[in-house]
């Protein structure tokens, strides 16, 4: 989203919902875990790339995701789940190898759509996606450009399919790949402390995780924006 790397850290030290004891999540069948990644670093990281933009991974982003299947190979994870993207489905399918876990595909995970805006360079598309942001950060948050899909849009699709997943595996943990817009809008949805005015101050660089606990009533966050391997490049969105 070209955020600053330490404002993001900064909002997700104070924002934080820090679980007391991680052990207890072998001892109660109540909580639910979800652990929601960005794919990993595309092959053109300085376009925007929308659903209309099915893009592959840069030979870093595949050794990201190597080191993101590493890094949840000790969680308990049942089940792994994956945007229809192929950015997203690579990472799926590496993160599945080191997890032991065979991804499910759910298409309504998909990217944002940007219309034209796909496939645009970062300083030619930047001033159509800032406003919509500074729109949504109002709270206009129907607003979009011309043949984009938004905030609100984006809500309505995603947050369903992922409470559903929720509720489908309660008191288990499961992975979900999916993208960045996709990620903040679930974030701030689901999150008690977080609205809409919080959409820009997580940071979810490429290949980074984000822990969300359903204790059966409500969502907290075990932890936000954990970067797993840092890219030089940063996502335009």
């Amino acid at each position: 989203m070209g955020i600053d790397q330490d404002e993001g850290d900064a909002s997700t030290m104070k924002r934080q919902a820090i679980l007391s004891d991680p052990d207890d999540f072998g001892k109660t069948t109540s909580i639910t875990r979800l652990f929601l990644a960005r794919h990993a670093e595309t092959s053109d990281p300085n376009r925007f790339h929308g659903a209309e933009s099915d893009v592959g991974l840069s030979k870093w982003g595949e050794k990201q995701a190597e080191l993101l299947g590493e890094r949840l190979r000790g969680e308990p994870a049942i089940a792994l789940y994956s945007s229809a993207m192929l950015r997203a489905r690579t990472t799926a399918a590496i993160v599945g190898g080191r997890c032991g876990l065979e991804p499910r595909i759910e298409p309504a995970l998909h990217e944002r759509k940007i219309g034209a805006l796909s496939g645009v360079s970062r300083e030619e598309g930047w001033a159509t996606y800032a406003e919509s942001r500074a729109r949504w950060l109002a709270g206009d948050l129907e607003f979009t450009h011309e043949g984009g899909e938004s905030f609100a849009a984006v809500r309505r699709r995603v947050v369903p399919v992922l409470e559903s997943l929720a509720e489908r595996h309660r008191g288990r943990t499961i992975i979900v790949i999916a993208h960045g817009v996709v990620i903040r809008v679930a974030l701030v949805s689901l999150l008690d402390h977080l609205g809409h005015q919080d959409f820009d101050k997580i940071a979810i660089e490429f290949a980074s995780l984000n822990e969300l606990v359903h204790d059966g009533q409500r969502w907290s966050a075990g932890r936000l924006s954990e970067v797993v391997a840092p890219s030089d490049a940063k996502p335009v969105a």
